[in-house]
Order: C-alpha cells, then structure tokens, then sequence
C-alpha cells in the first residue's frame, strides 16, 4: 500500500518518528509538503510544492497520485486536517471529508455543531473584543476559559478569574493570534471558518483524554488517558496516568458523550482524539480531532490498553475497517510528562545515559535543538519535549519520570530573550 502524509508547512522533524511507525506497519509512505526542508525524507518518496496555497499542494499532489496511484492520504498534524481532506476529495481518496474537517479544527464550528445536537459542553461565545469578553464572562460567571478557535497545544488557552484579569489575558491572547504557528502553517486559501477568541464556561471536573475510532455509526474507545495535571491560570497539559480511574458507568458515559460528539460533527470514519471534562459529575466535551493524539498518547495507547491509533489510521486511511475492540486496560500503569523549561532560547540540552538507557522509559522524544525559542505562557506555551514511564502503580511510573526528568539539563542563552526567529513549535496534545 501507498500512502500520502502532509503538511502545509512542515513542522520541523516531529511527525518523522511517526512516519516511520507508518512505514513500520507495512506501508510504503510518501511525504509532501506544502513548505518543507530538502532532504526531510528519501528523495524518491519526498516533494515540496514550494508553496503553502491549497491549489498548489493540490497541483502537486494530483501530478504525483498520476504516476503512484496512492491508496489513501494522512497527516498527523492538526494544522494540515483541513488540507488532507481537501486532497482526499481532488484525488478520489477515502477521506472525512472537508465540513467534517473544517468543523473538526475550527473551536467555534464544532461547538456550534455540538449545540445544535444536543451534546453536553461548556457555554461559549466568539467575543470580537474585550467588552463581549466581559459581556460573555458575566454571563457565563467567572472563572471562564479564553480560548483561540484555531488553536492547538494550549497556546493562548487562560483560565480567567475577574473581568481586570480578563482584560489582561484578552489583550495577551489578541496579539498571540497574529503570530499562532498553528494557524500560520495552515495551507492559505481554504475556508477555515472563524478566527479570534472564544469565552466558554469553566467545567470544574476532571479531565480524559481518549483515542477513539469512528466507522459507519459506531464509535470506539481504544484508550482512555487521565489528565491528573494541578491546574492553575495556564494549561500545560503536562501529567498523565493509565489505565483510567473511571468507573464503569463513568466510562460509559464519556463513550456516549463521544460518539455524540463524533456524528454532531460529521466523522463517520475517522481516527480520533477526544477530551471531555466531567462538570457536576457528567461529562462535557472539551474537543475531538480527526488525527491520533500527541504527545506519546499512541504509546499510552498501545502499553495500556491494546490499541494503536497509528494502525488504526493506516487502515481508515485506505478505507478498512480497523480491527479495533472496545476499551480494555492492559492492567499496565504508565505516567507521562511534558517537558518544561523556563523561557528564552535554548543554548544546549544534556541528556544523560541514565536516561537514554532507562527500561522505565517507553516513550522519550526531545522537541526542541540549540537556537530554538521557547515561549511560556503569556507568550506562548512551548516544551521541550515528553517523557513516559511504567511502574507497578500511578506513583511508582510518575516517580521514576520525574527523577529522570530532572536529570536532564537545559542551559538557556537568554531567559529574557522572547523575539527573533527559530521559534520552536511543540507538539498537540
């Protein structure tokens, strides 16, 4: 089988590993960027259209599909959903559609799309300015999310106590919308709906995090992740833990808010990463993405509960039917974190053999190189890279990964530094 992976603009070398998955699994993969760097893949099975315009990525793919005759197109990326469905259709391939796709990116369309179907979610408004902000917030009642609708791993996402704070972050999250990586590397030319800032309601629960697969009216849980992360006014998305603490009857819930969720927005066959958020002891929806989870969620996946959203992509790429079951804990404990520095530019990054060499480790990736950006939050919500570990319990993996991540060293060459180019562009979750 061929296969076609994309990106409108690539995202340095993150998706490569999970390339290599895909090649893994028996297919033959062939990458196409919109913008990309020479050399990125084998130049037998690699082009770049040398622009990021949809008509010219399109131009590019329908040439190359002549002479290949791909079986299906995939991205990992969720700035590049859109694009590929939008290839899937010029090119006559299985796909999910451009709606689907557009509803599955754009924050605002897929809350619309869950209001109209009834499905349990947090009040929302697109706010054009500060004084609909803090319209929407005395409505809502504070604390209130601040949130962009093109947005992806947490950048601009505020948690919001009173209408000064507010004024704050909405004047911070305003100006981080003219320089958002995920939108910019978007293909220019497509309907994307919306952009600018949504006010939702705060759900005061715990949070999930699930790999789920859709086909032709049933929906799938293949592995349900906690989010076990001590919040504050910013969203790191740093700690995680499986198998789940959910009871039964909470499963079952999350699974039927879901697959709501999944036909309000028009997925019937689609690979999926959803995030719900209990509230007043039911679950709500926070998001489904038509793409498999970041972040080592395909690790968590595999080790704890017998799924690998990586195979299950393949398949729905080409339009099979995955061999997918329902949720069913391996009874394996793993912990995850992110991997967080302080702001400035990165002058050198040491990793010791301790941990390279680790068989607690089953997932260790470093994002970011020497000269990259980062950026914390309120300008940005950059890592450096992820970190998952085994144990005999919750405590036991998510101790050896902090050890271990402390064992890591990270020298900046200017804390202060939050301007220039290099900016380093982390992974979604």
């Amino acid at each position: 089988m061929k296969l076609l992976a994309m990106e409108a603009v690539q995202n340095a070398s993150y998706y490569h590993s999970r390339y290599r998955q895909v090649e893994d699994l028996g297919a033959e993969l062939f990458v196409l960027n919109g913008l990309g760097e020479p050399d990125y893949w084998p130049a037998e099975r690699y082009r770049v259209a040398g622009s990021k315009h949809i008509d010219d990525i399109v131009a590019t793919a329908t040439a190359w599909h002549a002479d290949q005759h791909f079986d299906g197109v995939l991205t990992f990326a969720e700035s590049a959903v859109v694009t590929v469905a939008t290839v899937a259709e010029a090119l006559g391939l299985p796909g999910i559609g451009v709606e689907a796709a557009r509803t599955s990116r754009n924050k605002l369309l897929m809350r619309q799309a869950h209001e109209r179907a009834g499905v349990p979610r947090p009040q929302f408004r697109f706010v054009s300015d500060v004084t609909a902000a803090l319209a929407a917030a005395e409505e809502f009642g504070y604390p209130v999310i601040l949130k962009p609708t093109l947005g992806a791993a947490s950048n601009y996402v505020f948690r919001v106590d009173n209408p000064k704070a507010l004024a704050e972050r909405f004047a911070q999250a305003s100006k981080g919308l003219g320089r958002l990586v995920w939108y910019h590397s978007e293909a220019a030319g497509l309907d994307l709906g919306p952009y600018g800032l949504l006010v939702e309601s705060f759900l005061d629960g715990p949070e999930f995090l699930t790999e789920a697969l859709a086909w032709d009216g049933e929906v799938y849980l293949g592995s349900v992740v906690d989010r076990v992360t001590v919040e504050g006014d910013t969203f790191d998305d740093d700690v995680h833990h499986a198998p789940t603490a959910l009871e039964p009857d909470q499963l079952a819930a999350v699974h039927q808010a879901i697959a709501a969720a999944a036909h309000a927005q028009g997925l019937h066959r689609s690979v999926m990463h959803a995030e719900v958020r209990f509230h007043q002891g039911k679950p709500h929806l926070l998001e489904i993405a038509a793409r498999p989870g970041g972040g080592g969620l395909d690790y968590f996946a595999r080790i704890s509960a017998g799924y690998s959203p990586i195979a299950a992509l393949v398949d729905v790429t080409r339009g099979v039917r995955p061999q997918v079951g329902h949720y069913r804990p391996t009874g394996v404990h793993a912990a995850g974190t992110c991997l967080i520095s302080a702001p400035g530019r990165i002058s050198e990054i040491t990793v010791p053999t301790s941990v390279t060499e680790s068989d607690r480790i089953f997932f260790f990736k470093i994002t970011a190189k020497p000269g990259d950006l980062i950026r914390r939050p309120p300008e940005g919500n950059n890592i450096f890279g992820f970190l998952c570990t085994t144990g005999q319990s919750f405590e036991d993996a998510m101790s050896a990964a902090r050890e271990l991540a402390e064992q890591i060293d990270v020298r900046m060459s200017d804390p202060a530094e939050l301007a220039g180019v290099g900016t380093h562009t982390n992974g979604e979750g």
